[in-house]
């Protein structure tokens, strides 16, 4: 870890793309935080659904849609890594001696878990599994101190994460809601912040 960045723990939080973010994937675009360390990060962008439904999701892995709740959701560009994988947010679903039910999950702090395996999507088409879902075909990620850097050039904004933002807020809404979690609103930031 360099030196000239104190840590920070940016796990359960929003990352905000300011204005001035031109790069086409993460321009006004909201990423969930489901791992921050000194290794680097992991995240989920929120707001950028794909022209995929999730029954063709589920089409594609051979699994029938057992939940009419789900059938008009978007499956989301999570990010440019793995984009052939599927990541699915959901709220934690416990088992006994308090672990996650499915395979492989990570439990984020703050109450929701991610899981990559196809279990969860199993419980799904069957008509059970987690009753709140956000499915990604990929994921963002950064190297050690990369997220660090970019946040100290002005290229995100940061909050502690609301679930319902991720789950009941409309797509098209997500941005300006996450940027009202810090009082803001897109118009009073410059594209131009911090360069003198």
């Amino acid at each position: 870890m360099s030196a000239d960045f104190a840590p920070i723990n940016l796990t359960n939080h929003f990352l905000i793309a300011m204005p001035g973010l031109s790069d086409e994937l993460f321009a006004r675009s909201v990423v969930f935080m489901c791992e921050h360390s000194e290794r680097g990060a992991l995240g989920l962008v929120i707001n950028k659904p794909s022209d995929i439904l999730l029954p063709r999701l589920f089409e594609k892995v051979d699994l029938p849609m057992g939940r009419d709740d789900l059938a008009l959701l978007p499956v989301f560009q999570g990010g440019p890594v793995q984009t052939e994988r599927g990541f699915v947010l959901h709220e934690a679903v416990e088992g006994g001696a308090g672990e996650s039910v499915y395979a492989s999950t990570l439990s984020i702090p703050g109450g929701l878990e991610m899981t990559t395996s196809k279990d969860v999507l199993e419980a799904m088409s069957s008509g059970a599994g987690p009753r709140k879902v956000f499915v990604t075909l990929g994921y963002a990620s950064w190297g050690q101190g990369q997220l660090e850097s970019e946040i100290t050039e002005n290229s995100w904004l940061t909050v502690e994460a609301d679930p319902s933002l991720i789950f009941d807020v409309p797509v098209s809404e997500r941005y300006e809601r996450a940027m009202a979690l810090l009082g803001l609103q897109p118009w009073m930031l410059s594209p131009d912040a911090g360069h003198a």
